[in-house]
């Protein structure tokens, strides 16, 4: 058992049998009454923000979480199968842990997976990806990029909007967070 003089941004607590990651913490010495921290925690698995506040000297349970790399490499029905950088041992991950993530993972890219007692919490994607355009509506004469946008598919089956002038084949920058366009990459 840990106390609140251990709490730092990025270490995860167990509350109640959930995991939650300190987002932000301030230790408040008031001029009347005892100390406290106060602490922004945000839910491991569903991504859920709450306040809490604790006494100083409060116990804590601090969670050993182990974030390490791994390399994307395929998926096999019933989840992903990542292959650990370090001793090249394979994990599978459910589709339910990999969420949205799916979307934007291309064989052999390079992912964080966060762990818990050897099972994964979630995954963390690089900010943006390189995906190719797979098929769109093709563009008309005129079309321009501060025009409209039209819906194109790229290589993992994800739909994004892409400016009207983009075609079939085109290499684009997407967000991993928000699933945006971020631009066109010339090879």
């Amino acid at each position: 058992m840990a106390s609140t003089a251990d709490i730092k941004n990025g270490v995860v607590l167990n509350i109640d049998g959930q995991l939650w990651s300190v987002v932000e913490f301030q230790h408040v010495k008031p001029g009347k009454g005892g100390a406290f921290v106060r602490t922004k925690l945000k839910n491991v698995v569903t991504g859920k923000v709450v306040d809490k506040t604790y006494n100083a000297g409060a116990k804590v349970d601090i969670e050993n979480v182990d974030r390490r790399d791994f390399t994307y490499l395929y998926n096999d029905g019933d989840g992903f199968v990542f292959m650990d950088t370090t001793d090249y041992d394979q994990l599978t991950v459910p589709a339910v842990v990999v969420g949205d993530a799916a979307n934007f993972m291309l064989e052999n890219q390079s992912v964080t997976i966060a762990l818990n007692n050897g099972n994964p919490l979630y995954i963390e994607l690089p900010a943006s990806v390189v995906l190719e355009i797979t098929y769109t509506e093709p563009g008309l004469q005129g079309d321009r990029s501060t025009g409209g946008t039209k819906s194109a598919t790229v290589e993992t089956g994800y739909e994004i909007q892409v400016p009207l002038f983009l075609e079939t084949g085109t290499k684009v920058k997407v967000d991993t967070r928000s699933g945006d366009y971020l631009g066109r990459v010339n090879d």
